[in-house]
């Protein structure tokens, strides 16, 4: 495929139509869209389904398309280190908590009350399971052996691409689940989780941003664009994976913090029913005084 590409580096703009992605962009929405209409109704407690999840749910196919099925793609598998990894952070970081959020917590319950599956599903979003199993995955895929034959080989790459979205859909679990049976953390442990969660890929893109060398031969070999060097580009694709990941994780660490101070507060303002009581013996309104 690289030689193919090596005298015509300028047609990475050409529209190439990657059948498997829009087949599974069709799927993800067609089977969403019949279980929260067609399904809905055979759930005897499912609840209604606001606009927004369907939007959300909606926006995170489509970022998958963007990202995997319009030229971001080719360029990221033939030509640029820094495609690649801000094709990633789209799948990972934008795309899985839009899917997440549009899912409404009774689809979820459906399989969970599936005898044997809760307890499991309470092992696996323990905090030390979900960091070993995302930031496991995350270094395995990004190790130069991994992601070279995984660039030369299209079936290798699609399954990544699914196993990278999958357990970023767990990463995400803990900040925007919507199932009683297994809720979302408190927000001092939502600070905390998104705090380590941003630890080890900050390392792996300071890993591959400060290499002198190139860090994957199939890079080195790749046509280059627009004149960015090898080297260049790596530092490009790590600055990006850690400004990307750093700026959304950081942002989800201030909405925590804030609601937790706005509801620390609504807690301290509201009177206490000893204070009530007392007012109402002034004002001789209490019970003890009929």
């Amino acid at each position: 495929m690289l030689l193919l590409h090596a005298g015509t580096t300028t047609n990475w703009w050409h529209w190439h139509l990657h059948a498997d992605v829009v087949l599974l962009c069709i799927f993800l929405e067609a089977a969403y869209l019949y279980a929260v209409t067609q399904l809905r109704a055979s759930v005897s407690d499912a609840g209604r389904v606001r606009r927004t999840q369907v939007t959300a749910f909606s926006a995170g196919v489509l970022v998958i398309y963007l990202a995997a099925g319009t030229p971001m793609h080719d360029v990221s598998e033939n030509y640029l280190l820094s495609a690649h990894m801000l094709q990633h952070s789209l799948l990972t970081l934008v795309a899985a908590p839009l899917l997440l959020a549009g899912i409404p917590g009774w689809l979820w319950q459906v399989p969970l009350r599936w005898r044997g599956v809760l307890p499991v599903a309470r092992v696996i979003v323990h905090p030390i399971v979900i960091l070993g199993v995302v930031n496991g995955v995350l270094l395995i895929t990004h190790l130069p052996f991994a992601m070279d034959f995984a660039l030369n080989h299209h079936p290798a790459h699609l399954l990544v691409h699914i196993l990278l979205v999958a357990t970023a859909l767990l990463m995400w679990w803990p900040i925007l689940s919507d199932v009683p049976e297994l809720p979302r953390y408190s927000y001092p442990l939502q600070m905390a989780y998104l705090f380590v969660q941003s630890l080890i890929p900050s390392v792996l893109a300071s890993f591959i941003t400060f290499a002198d060398t190139p860090v994957y031969s199939f890079y080195e070999q790749a046509p280059r664009l627009w004149g960015l060097g090898i080297v260049t580009d790596q530092q490009l694709a790590g600055g990006l994976m850690k400004v990307t990941g750093s700026l959304i994780l950081w942002s989800f660490i201030g909405v925590a913090f804030f609601r937790w101070y706005n509801r620390e507060m609504a807690q301290e303002q509201e009177p206490r029913w000893t204070e009530v009581q007392e007012e109402l013996d002034r004002m001789g309104l209490s019970s003890r005084h009929r």
